[in-house]
């Protein structure tokens, strides 16, 4: 216990204080640079900044979810997803980077939070722990969409990149339900996007 628990604080440190790694080169790269306003510029970077938490949060639920899973195939399809989900953290940081932003100052908040959500459900079962991550998934997909139509249309480096994480997000989801996700009662699919708001707005700001 005390090995996972070591194991699961270096996770946390190296996912909120190290630059993520990504095998796949960063969408986008070859579009052109176009120049943007400075209304624009700050506004991209904050939706980026807030999908950068959206996969801080990933990281995290994923990694709870992990802990607490009792299928061990179950398990290792959680941490694959995780680490293709280390690529949309390493992606959207570098755009913040290039947008001259920076990252949210409630990322360790935003961490444990979802670390705490993740270990839930996967206490509740695997059945129930997948229909989280689906919705999840299914949620960050439509967020993802409205992103997409707040960027500004010159901004080709970022629309690329909330591209390529959209179609990820579809792919997870799917793969969870496959492994035989249970959907979740309406009640909970609202507390989720209640929850999902508020993180989004604090997070445009901070």
């Amino acid at each position: 216990m005390i090995d996972s628990l070591i194991i699961e604080f270096d996770k946390a440190l190296r996912t909120l204080f190290v630059p993520a790694p990504t095998v796949r080169p960063v969408p986008g790269g070859a579009a052109p640079g176009n120049e943007l306003t400075e209304a624009e510029r700050t506004h991209a970077g904050a939706l980026m900044r807030i999908n950068h938490v959206g996969e801080i949060c990933a990281q995290a639920l994923y990694q709870g979810q992990a802990l607490a899973c009792r299928d061990p195939h179950v398990r290792d399809e959680l941490k694959k997803s995780g680490q293709e989900e280390t690529e949309h953290l390493a992606w959207t940081e570098h755009r913040i980077s290039e947008l001259g932003g920076r990252k949210s100052l409630l990322n360790p908040f935003w961490y444990a939070g979802a670390f705490s959500f993740g270990v839930v459900a996967g206490k509740c079962g695997d059945d129930w722990s997948l229909g989280f991550l689906a919705e999840t998934e299914r949620q960050v997909e439509a967020h993802l969409d409205h992103h997409l139509s707040e960027l500004p249309t010159a901004d080709a480096k970022s629309r690329a990149i909330v591209e390529q994480m959209k179609a990820d997000e579809v792919a997870h989801a799917e793969k969870a339900e496959q492994l035989g996700a249970r959907p979740l009662p309406s009640v909970v699919r609202q507390g989720m996007r209640a929850a999902a708001k508020v993180m989004t707005s604090l997070t445009y700001y901070v």
